[in-house]
């Protein structure tokens, strides 16, 4: 009897941290550590006081081609222009489709005129489980207060069209706009699109 009640209270110990361990909306952002494309090593707690985007992105993702047909470069413009950080996160294993170097994605952020603040590189995929990132694009919007204020997709329509782009709702960019007026976005969450994240 003491046996099955230490294993249904370890189990229910389990099954609370894996709740605690997904990230919430209303509450801190999880933090990393992790070098971006240059070599520079960045935490969360170094944009402290500034809005952040996270973008987990693929080059090699065809909802990823889409969103970058200008789309997803002039919601870079448009945030930086507001001083909010953006964070482009690349969590594809060594070996896997969308893995990169840092000449690549110098080559990249120049060909398709993109404007990230920095380019992440998460081989380990530490950073992506922390976020519980599931697709390229998989976008999120983190206050100046560090915490998590929106995760989900970039829009409504989950197609690799780029005509689609302009009959969707703008989940991402909605959000990102309600935050800067100091609102709570809604929805607050939806469901991501696109290339599943290659850990």
């Amino acid at each position: 009897m003491k046996l099955a009640k230490l294993v249904v209270s370890v189990g229910a110990m389990l099954f609370a941290a894996t709740l605690a361990a997904a990230p919430q909306v209303g509450q801190p952002a999880p933090d990393f550590t992790v070098q971006d494309a240059n070599g520079q090593r960045h935490s969360l707690q170094d944009f402290a006081g500034k809005n952040v985007v996270l973008e987990w992105t693929n080059h090699d993702c065809p909802f990823v081609v889409k969103h970058y047909s200008g789309n997803m470069q002039q919601l870079q413009q448009d945030m930086q222009a507001k001083d909010v950080v953006w964070l482009s996160v690349i969590s594809s294993a060594s070996g896997k489709q969308g893995h990169i170097d840092s000449a690549k994605a110098a080559e990249l952020t120049s060909s398709r005129n993109a404007s990230p603040t920095a380019i992440l590189f998460d081989e380990s995929g530490a950073m992506g489980k922390a976020y519980d990132a599931k697709t390229t694009p998989h976008m999120y919007v983190i206050d100046e207060e560090g915490v998590l204020q929106y995760m989900g997709g970039i829009d409504s329509i989950p197609s690799a069209k780029v005509d689609d782009i302009a009959k969707a709702t703008p989940y991402f960019a909605n959000a990102a706009k309600a935050v800067l007026a100091g609102n709570t976005p809604d929805p607050a969450v939806t469901r991501p699109y696109g290339c599943s994240v290659k850990y």
